[in-house]
């Protein structure tokens, strides 16, 4: 019996894994894209990364809250709108019932109570600092979903983090504040007592703050990675992580009105306990639609099984001799010079691997970043100095230390005359040839690679 069961999951299976995605059309996309996505999301739930993450981010938030509502408070504050923090804290906790209430009230008054005068310098500083090292988190989960290895620069992580934080609750309550103005609008009263225009601006009001959430979720995620996230899928993510977050706020708010027993048994600690659980399902849905975004940007890694993004030694020279060819050749060319995301998008590969083989040639002074945003590529020195035969030894030894290297390992003539021969024939191959050189080859007749943004 488990065996015809197991046989015919792989036979399903393989119906739903066997077509390659940028060869279905019509109905066929639309029916399997939904499941494969569904079945990818289950399977990245059973791994307990994201789980991880997001209790991570659960300890993080109980540091941070009231500082960053202290800091909220006191921007809107200058707008006059401060108190207008109460009744968004009191819907955000509404699911845990009349403790939420009481909870909302306590988290209020502690940041009222707090005076900037009285913390000082240190204290100031500290405030801030957990302000910034929750975003600061939430960025790296973000980029572990998308596969980008490492953090913004630490100027732009300043000047964005502090845009997040000063300007993103005043960007808020005046999407907040326009959508109740429109509402009161004398003109829009009058339309409403005109049917049907009555019963579609009634169900345009209460579909606002499902769209807010949708608008809020989609702007994060194009806006928090450390990476270019394409306005579609991010609407995508958006969509599905605020269908999740609203339906899980009625269902844990069921969950509350029938546990009256939990109250009994934990008593105080009751609703302690179940705001880190809300806390969580929170964090793990804003996560959830992160990972559905970047699946909607890249489709084609919705794989039967884990992509493995380890590049093979052969793999990574291939990438990095690609990336400077195609950094050189724009640069030679006058062209625009390449970002991460138009290699990503030219090459048709993950952005990982990609990432890597970048910051391995501008940390060894081969490329330079600009100081745009995103930042792109260009060549360190004149591609005419740059050897093929020394960028290749260069990728050849790339994560070597004085931990583990070659004058580690055990001496043994036989194998050291191997490696010498391996060397001196890939050095006697490639000569002289030069970066400039590899370029300007035209034996083949091929035409120069152009960028997709340019």
């Amino acid at each position: 019996m488990s065996n015809q069961i197991m046989q015919r999951y792989d036979a399903c299976a393989s119906r739903l894994w066997r077509d390659d995605l940028r060869q279905l059309h019509g109905w066929r996309r639309n029916l399997i894209v939904p499941i494969r996505l569904l079945v990818v999301l289950t399977r990245q739930f059973i791994s307990g990364e994201l789980n991880l993450r997001a209790m991570s981010l659960v300890y993080t938030t109980l540091l941070s809250i009231v500082p960053l509502l202290a800091v909220s408070f006191s921007v809107l504050k200058g707008f006059g709108v401060h108190n207008q923090i109460e009744p968004l804290l009191l819907n955000f906790l509404a699911p845990l019932g009349p403790r939420g209430v009481e909870l909302s009230t306590n988290i209020i008054s502690f940041v009222e109570n707090i005076k900037v005068g009285v913390l000082g310098s240190l204290g100031l500083l500290f405030l801030l600092y957990t302000v910034v090292s929750l975003i600061q988190k939430i960025e790296s989960s973000f980029n572990y979903v998308w596969q980008v290895e490492h953090l913004r620069g630490l100027a732009q992580r300043f000047s964005s983090y502090l845009s997040v934080i000063l300007i993103g609750p005043v960007l808020v309550f005046a999407a907040l504040g326009m959508t109740a103005t429109a509402l009161n609008n004398s003109l829009v009263q009058q339309l409403m007592a005109v049917e049907p225009l009555g019963f579609l601006l009634l169900s345009m009001s209460k579909l606002a703050p499902y769209l807010l959430v949708i608008v809020a979720f989609s702007f994060i995620y194009i806006f928090i990675p450390n990476t270019r996230v394409n306005l579609r899928p991010a609407l995508v993510g958006g969509l599905v992580a605020g269908v999740l977050w609203q339906s899980s706020g009625w269902a844990f708010a069921a969950f509350i009105a029938s546990s009256a027993k939990y109250a009994a048994i934990y008593s105080g600690f009751a609703i302690m306990i179940l705001l880190l659980i809300w806390l969580y399902l929170n964090w793990l849905i804003l996560l959830l639609g992160a990972q559905v975004a970047f699946y909607a940007q890249y489709p084609q890694y919705m794989t039967r099984e884990p992509v493995q993004l380890r590049l093979s030694n052969r793999l990574r020279e291939r990438l990095a001799l690609q990336i400077m060819f195609m950094v050189a050749e724009h640069h030679i060319y006058n062209r625009a010079p390449w970002t991460s995301a138009a290699l990503v998008h030219h090459l048709g590969l993950p952005m990982q691997p990609i990432h890597h083989v970048l910051q391995l040639m501008v940390k060894t002074e081969y490329l330079a970043e600009t100081a745009a945003d995103p930042p792109a590529y260009l060549p360190r020195r004149g591609v005419e100095t740059i050897s093929l035969a020394e960028l290749y030894e260069v990728v050849r030894c790339a994560g070597e230390n004085r931990f583990l290297s070659l004058k580690t390992f055990p001496h043994q003539w036989q194998v050291e005359q191997a490696m010498t021969a391996l060397q001196s024939a890939v050095r006697t191959e490639l000569g002289e040839q030069s970066l400039r050189d590899l370029v300007e080859r035209q034996n083949d007749g091929t035409a120069h690679i152009v960028s997709r943004d340019s």
